[in-house]
This record gives C-alpha cells, structure tokens and sequence, in this order.
C-alpha cells in the first residue's frame, strides 16, 4: 500500500485534468450519437428534441464563457486566501486525491441541496432541470452562474489544507462522473452498486418533476450521502422530466436567463421588504402574497 502515499506533482495532475476532460468529452459525444440513434429507434427523435440538444451545447458554452471570463480569477483567489488558514499542511499523493475527491463529493452533495431549496441558487440552477428529455447532453445544460456556487462550499477544503488545484481536480471528477449519469438507455445497476454509488436510476430521479421525486438525491458520485441525509429516493414510477413549471421552449436564451426572469416577476409581485429578501432566500416554490391568491399551489 506504499503506493497511495508516492509522492506526486502539481504537472501529473494536471496532465490527468487534460487527460479526463478530453476522453469524456469523446466518449460523451459518441455516446450521444448512440442515444440518438435509439431514439430514432423507438420512433422519439423529433425536431424539439433535437433543438432541446443543441440547446444544451449552446448553455454550456455561455456557462464556460461567463465562469471563465468572471468566476475563475475569484475562485482561484477565494480560496488561496482561505489557504493560508489552512490546518494541515496536505501532500499531493494518491491517498490524499482520493480523500479530496470523498469530500468533495460530499461538498457537492450540500452546495447542490442548497441550489435546490434557496431561491438565489435555483435561479441559475433550474437551466439544468429545464429539458423534458434525459440524454447525455443534458449534463452540458448549465446556468450562467452554475460557475459561481461552489466557491463557498469549498472553502472547507482549503482550510483543511487540501492544495487549491487539488480542490478544483476533485471538483472536476466530480462533475465528469455524473456526466454519465444523464441516460435512460442505462437500467438498474446490481444492487450493491446502487446502494453506494450514483447510477443513471438515482439520478433519473432527481431530474423528475414527479412530486414524490422532488429535491431527491442530490450526490454526485455516492448516493450514500442522501441515505444519510435522508434525501434518497428510489426510481419506481415513471420519471416525468423537466420543471414543475415547464418553459416549454428550446430558445437558448429562454433557457439560459428563465430562472431570473422567474425572480424578476417575483420581486415585482414584493410588497414589503421581508418578501423582497424572501424572493432571494425562500424555496423555489414561494411565492409573494398578491401572486400566490392567483397561483394554484406548487408541491413542494
């Protein structure tokens, strides 16, 4: 087991970075093509499903645009300054990427469940949720400040003393995983790996609008953290795929920008100064007073 704790560098790392990114993209690619072809298959492919596809490229490219235009110098800087606190000073070997990768999956498990139930995180969030079809594209479906939330979830981890490219390499394995998760050609898996692992099943789940599937398994890697957290939910009945309200649109820019337009009604709808912060701070699913007489109520 000597192996775990060789010491590495800072270029192996990043060479794997490099190595990851452009190997899940290719499989990524050419698992779509596949998707597309069943679809045919099963009589499905149409002209909404594929502008909701191409949609979802052109999201993600605004995401990269925006978080590295603006969010990427803050990131870097945030958490460099978080550094110096650190209270271990953590090598870079095997044992410790594993370590980070762990807790950086539990980070996401929190940042995610707080982009779920905080207005001010949904907004942007709900662009991933917004496509009435489960294919691999929809893991490139990003929101303009998706770039932005992980930032203070991972604050932790610098204090601990984790290196900041180490953070941001967990971070990075963490996303591409669930990259595959994002199918309905993929069944169960045998038990034991659902019972540990995030499957493609768990996460159908959590892109369902069923009311008996909202705000369920938010892992990205384990599923373990929901059956802790009692969030789990186990795919039974059909998923219906999408928002709760629908944009029923495959325009780009309705998809990108529907979540503050969303806010913006509702702070409109404000009339005191509790609401204005609670358009902000509530659950997704709140509404102001003069809005929710008109509404018909949400599930939760």
């Amino acid at each position: 087991m000597d192996w775990l704790f060789t010491p590495l560098s800072l270029e192996f790392l990043e060479g794997w970075e490099v190595a990851l990114g452009e190997w899940v993209t290719l499989i990524s690619l050419a698992y779509l093509a596949f998707e597309l072809v069943r679809y045919a298959v099963l009589k499905k492919l149409n002209w909404t499903l594929a502008g909701d596809t191409v949609t979802n490229f052109i999201t993600f490219a605004g995401f990269v645009v925006i978080t590295y235009s603006f969010f990427a110098l803050a990131y870097l800087a945030v958490l460099s300054w978080a550094s110096q606190f650190a209270i271990f000073d953590i090598a870079l070997n095997p044992a410790t990427i594993i370590l980070a990768i762990v807790l950086a999956d539990l980070a996401y498990y929190w940042e995610h469940r707080f982009v779920h139930r905080v207005n001010v995180g949904w907004v942007t969030h709900t662009v991933h949720h917004s496509s009435p079809f489960f294919n691999i594209s929809v893991a490139y479906r990003f929101g303009p400040l998706d770039g932005l939330m992980a930032m203070a979830f991972h604050i932790p981890l610098a204090l601990l003393g984790f290196p900041v490219f180490l953070i941001f390499f967990a971070e990075l394995v963490v996303q591409l995983y669930q990259t595959f998760l994002h199918t309905e050609a993929v069944k169960k898996l045998p038990k034991p790996i659902e019972a540990v692992m995030n499957t493609p099943s768990h996460h159908r789940v959590h892109h369902g609008s069923n009311p008996e599937y909202l705000d369920k398994n938010y892992g990205g890697i384990f599923i373990l953290w929901d059956r802790i957290f009692g969030t789990f939910a186990e795919e039974k009945a059909p998923v219906t795929y999408g928002l709760v309200e629908p944009i029923n649109s495959v325009n780009p820019v309705t998809v990108f920008l529907h979540g503050f337009a969303r806010l913006g009604r509702k702070l409109a709808a404000s009339r005191s100064p509790g609401e204005f912060i609670a358009a902000f701070l509530a659950p997704p699913e709140w509404e102001p007073k003069r809005r929710r007489a008109t509404k018909p109520e949400m599930p939760s």
